[in-house]
């Protein structure tokens, strides 16, 4: 099992790098950054962006791999976007995890956009993904998709595409086939649920889906990485450290090869103490 963490980025870099620090001198294989303009579980909250922010906390970290938690077609467009990816490998070298997802609220409408059903919003997502593998693997790239059009878009230097994994998030079928077909691993919040086993019920669901997709198409099960936000989750993981051991535990049983947990924080979401966060780094994260 590695083990990942996410700062929500509501604070300034100043706040924020001591905690990103203390993070890799912590023994956390990957952090995380949420990509929004705004997030619906801090709607009045300042926020700052990603891509700035990963590229500061490249400069203050060595071993850390870099995640995007996750990039969505909601404001971004993926030929603009892969030029991004193309700087951020630069710089960080080959510690750049790009989680991609079809992207949520309020993000979806703060450009005015129309509304969009969540089948387009998949859609989307999927055209997104496959023009952006495209855009980081070939020079001269063109496209005439239903929502992404590009116009001999450059790529000097030859391909990146095999230095940047693309972790695809989805919980229903259709996404988690995608992530199959088209990704390098898979990503899952599961379904929002009242209960703990509720919630990891439908997070079994999704891992049967991947597993008959793994086999439909041929690919090694063992090669294949599985990412789990257990804070996603009713209970959150750093609430004790047997809390933290129950997730972790139910994760790898699932067959999960990482799991990703949150900074505690003063208030909702994810309130709770960095006592415990302290306890488990001298503890280690293997009980």
């Amino acid at each position: 099992m590695r083990y990942g963490i996410s700062i929500l980025p509501d604070q300034s870099w100043h706040e924020a790098r001591p905690k990103w620090e203390r993070v890799e001198e912590m023994g956390f294989d990957h952090g995380w950054v949420f990509d929004h303009l705004v997030w619906g579980g801090l709607p009045e909250a300042r926020w700052f962006s990603s891509v700035p922010t990963m590229t500061a906390l490249a400069l203050v970290t060595s071993e850390l791999k870099l995640g995007s938690f996750v990039v969505s077609p909601n404001f971004r467009h993926p030929v603009s976007f892969s030029r991004e990816v193309e700087t951020l490998l630069d710089i960080a070298g080959d510690r750049l995890l790009l989680g991609l997802g079809a992207g949520g609220t309020p993000d979806d409408g703060l450009q005015g956009e129309p509304p969009m059903s969540p089948k387009q919003k998949v859609d989307r997502f999927q055209e997104f993904t496959l023009l952006l593998d495209r855009l980081l693997d070939e020079d001269h790239v063109s496209a005439d998709g239903e929502y992404y059009q590009a116009r001999n878009m450059r790529l000097v230097g030859g391909s990146v595409r095999n230095r940047v994994p693309f972790i695809l998030a989805g919980n229903g079928p259709r996404s988690v086939r995608f992530a199959v077909e088209h990704g390098d691993a898979w990503m899952t919040t599961g379904v929002k649920s009242e209960t703990l086993d509720e919630w990891f019920a439908g997070v079994a669901r999704s891992c049967d889906v991947l597993e008959e997709s793994l086999d439909r198409t041929g690919r090694d099960p063992l090669t294949f990485d599985r990412y789990l936000n257990v804070d996603a989750s009713p209970q959150f993981s750093l609430a004790s450290l047997d809390s933290f051991d129950e997730l972790v535990g139910r994760a790898g049983d699932l067959g999960f090869t990482d799991v990703i947990i949150h900074w505690p924080r003063d208030g909702d979401p994810f309130r709770g103490s960095v006592k415990v966060l302290d306890a488990l780094a001298e503890r280690g994260f293997t009980p």
